[in-house]
């Protein structure tokens, strides 16, 4: 037991290092364990811990080892090669063109210089086919993606799935005879089946759901219908995760089981039987589901259920559950990059902890309660770690949710899949219609924000949630929400009066600032409508319920885009805009942002600089609002996009008077914007650049990167450091996210990205 408890520790430890150690070392302190015979009994079990926790993170290195070896090579990065690829998995449609995963096939001399795993997108065209083959020319990059503290890192799932590099097809691809692999016929019926509940049910959310839950693309769920499951909690249940698959394969063990009563007994037990039905079923299923993640664990765990059922072993169901864990961990050790694992086998363990050991079991609605209570608990943690935020409606959604998606709905989309009755799929679309409908009610609860919380009371959390849900009287339950105290009533540290912080996020090609005093939030500009999914979940991990100003410096999408689904998840108490077009679509009112008006918090001053009502322009980026923040230990001077004309009104009427520690960089670094004269009148000590990684447009251009460094000006970037923390304290200090925060398979910041902290 403590052996594999040890070794769940060391390959989850592996998450954290910034370098790989040696794995050959490691191995090592495998003998712990053996060599701890004959020694005292209250030795033994940390000997082996020791043992199982060296075995697990050399696993966990040495499989990590081997997925860093098989990153882009840099002689390839924007080149462009010409391979046989093979389409995995079903194709996205986006807005220009679509995209798909294929596997690379050798050269002709056989030699594999590439990931053989890579993400390409097609501008236009034919619709490659799941499982077809084509012979194209790709300009290879490496994948990466935004970068900060909190929100979806799509670089570690990424990471997890193998996908080390993508490519933009070239010219005109050609298509060669498909291929005939087990992966690729399954490919194809997966495709056969989505396209069938395509024709079927139309371009509807039923459709979209019917086929996230048979197959397991999810592609066609809108944004609306995301946010819809957050709210709720009930997430987990749209994708075809652990749950389904369990109760899937449970379906056809418990056919089997009774198919079995009714024949004379043979050679072989009917538990054997009944386990490899069921075990057979959560492969075929996992298998159709695209063999996911969630899927594979499920499958992992059931194979280990089934073979110690099949062997008779006479082991505790904590024993159980901790060889499964390990088996899940010894197949697939990046599993551990998921939330879905944690979630799921916490879950498990919850139910186990308030049913097992009991001396007489509870009645059926009793035990229900009880578990829905455990499951409720157990939750708390990892929602607050995880996501920032806890649904409070989510018990009572998933109670109902739970056998209305797993019990009947799953099911009977896999029989609408097998059989070719269309009625069955418009009976399936009627059920989700109705799941629709309940969830859209249950949206209308309240969320419960908390803040992320630092690892030791993250695991003082964990600690008093398990002592809350077990059966160890009133006692243990106030001791453990003593323990669960802590994290629940946690706040992030904030600046002191006269300073301030600034955190430019990574939002790619875009903008979204967030300034932070002792009491007030504001945040200058949203990003792309797809950022959300990076300022929300920073600003609620973060411990913000309100923004005490909204600013939204002009009409362009990369800056106002996201202010729509910010303003409906939280309150703004102030509303300002460059130009009213930002503000038309929000429905609340706003203030213009003006020259000269000022308001002070927390002994900061904020001043606004720009737009002038008199100026006449025919593009937004003139109309930008330029901010200038101040405190005791140094300013910042926020100048949206606006262009060279713009910067000499402001020089001509501010002159020095626009003298800040750090800038903004204008319109993402352009070369239309930081002319020498304005960046001399401001005289930053760094200028931060938010742009996205390799843009389209260029973003910063070379001859701007020069009026910088004519200047003496330290330019940060986004693209390179990820999201940007400016401390404006004694003295201020700068820090870029890939730099605090380092992780072995996280692309670090080239050398002329710059230190993680500088100083005037």
């Amino acid at each position: 037991m403590s052996a594999l408890m040890g070794f769940v520790a060391g390959v989850t430890l592996c998450i954290w290092l910034a370098e790989l150690p040696d794995w050959r070392w490691l191995l090592a302190g495998a003998v712990l364990g053996p060599s701890s015979r004959g020694l005292p009994t209250w030795v033994r079990p940390a000997l082996w811990l020791a043992a199982g926790l060296s075995l697990g993170l050399a696993w966990a290195v040495w499989q990590a080892a081997q997925r860093l070896a098989m990153r882009l090579p840099a002689a390839l990065d924007g080149q462009t090669v010409e391979r046989v690829l093979t389409v995995r998995d079903l194709p996205v449609r986006g807005r220009h063109g679509f995209r798909v995963l294929v596997r690379v096939e050798p050269d002709a001399a056989g030699r594999m210089p590439m990931p053989s795993l890579i993400r390409v997108h097609v501008a236009g065209g034919e619709l490659w086919p799941a499982g077809s083959r084509w012979r194209a020319r790709i300009r290879l990059q490496p994948v990466r993606a935004t970068a900060n503290p909190y929100g979806f890192d799509a670089e570690a799932w990424l990471w997890a799935q193998s996908i080390l590099a993508s490519g933009q097809v070239i010219g005109l691809p050609r298509r060669l005879g498909d291929a005939e692999d087990g992966a690729a016929r399954v490919d194809r019926l997966r495709a056969r089946i989505a396209g069938r509940i395509e024709r079927v049910l139309g371009d509807t959310r039923e459709a979209a759901l019917v086929t996230a839950l048979t197959v397991g693309a999810q592609q066609h769920i809108d944004r609306a219908e995301w946010q819809l499951f957050a709210r709720t909690g009930v997430t987990h249940l749209v994708s075809i995760s652990g749950l389904h698959v369990g109760m899937v394969a449970g379906l056809v063990a418990w056919t089997m089981r009774q198919w079995l009563r009714r024949l004379p007994a043979g050679r072989i037990a009917p538990r054997v039987w009944v386990a490899l039905s069921g075990l057979t079923a959560a492969g075929a299923y996992s298998l159709l589901a695209g063999w996911s993640v969630p899927t594979r664990r499920t499958f992992f765990m059931l194979a280990v259920a089934c073979l110690l059922l099949c062997w008779r072993r006479a082991l505790t169901p904590f024993r159980i559950w901790w060889l499964a864990l390990a088996a899940v961990l010894l197949f697939d050790p990046f599993a551990v990059y998921f939330p879905g694992l944690w979630l799921s086998f916490g879950l498990v363990a919850a139910l186990m902890t308030v049913s097992v050991g009991r001396r007489r079991p509870p009645d059926k609605w009793r035990g229900m309660i009880q578990g829905q209570w455990a499951a409720s608990v157990m939750s708390v943690v990892p929602l607050v770690g995880f996501f920032a935020a806890l649904p409070l409606i989510s018990p009572l959604a998933n109670l109902v949710a739970i056998p209305w998606i797993s019990a009947l709905v799953s099911p009977l989309c896999l029989l609408a899949a097998a059989l070719p009755i269309d009625a069955l799929l418009h009976l399936t679309a009627w059920l989700c219609s109705g799941f629709y409908v309940f969830i859209t009610w249950c949206a209308g609860a309240p969320m419960w924000s908390l803040p992320s919380p630092p690892w030791p009371l993250f695991a003082l959390g964990m600690l008093g949630s398990l002592w809350l849900i077990a059966p160890l009287g009133w006692a243990g339950r106030l001791f453990g929400a003593l323990l669960l105290a802590p994290l629940l009533s946690y706040a992030p540290p904030r600046p002191g009066a006269g300073q301030f912080r600034a955190t430019v996020l990574d939002v790619g090609q875009g903008l979204s600032v967030w300034i932070r005093t002792t009491r007030h939030d504001l945040l200058y500009d949203t990003g792309l409508p797809a950022a959300e999914a990076v300022v929300l979940p920073n600003l609620l991990a973060s411990g913000v319920r309100r923004l005490d100003a909204l600013v939204l410096s002009h009409h362009d999408a990369d800056h106002d885009g996201g202010a729509p689904s910010l303003v409906e998840a939280l309150p703004i108490g102030v509303l300002w805009v460059g130009q009213p077009e930002s503000a038309h679509v929000l429905g609340m009112p706003y203030r213009r942002c003006r020259p000269g008006l000022r308001w002070q918090w927390d002994g900061v001053r904020f001043e606004l600089l720009w737009p002038d009502e008199h100026w006449r322009d025919s593009g937004n980026n003139s109309y930008s609002c330029v901010l200038r923040v101040s405190g005791t230990h140094g300013s910042l001077l926020l100048a949206g996009d606006i262009p060279r004309e713009v910067e000499a009104q402001l020089v001509a009427r501010h002159g020095r008077g626009l003298a800040s520690t750090a800038l903004i960089a204008p319109h993402h670094g352009s070369r239309t914007s930081s002319s020498p004269p304005f960046l001399q009148a401001v005289a930053p000590h760094w200028s931060v650049i938010s742009a996205g990684w390799r843009n389209r447009y260029g973003h910063p251009h070379p001859l701007v990167l020069r009026h910088y460094r004519a200047v003496g000006t330290a330019a940060l970037r986004t693209d390179r450091l990820g999201a940007i923390t400016l401390d404006f304290s004694a003295p201020p200090t700068v820090s870029g996210y890939r730099l605090t925060a380092p992780r072995h398979w996280r692309p670090m910041p080239e050398a002329s990205g710059g230190s993680a902290r500088y100083r005037p």
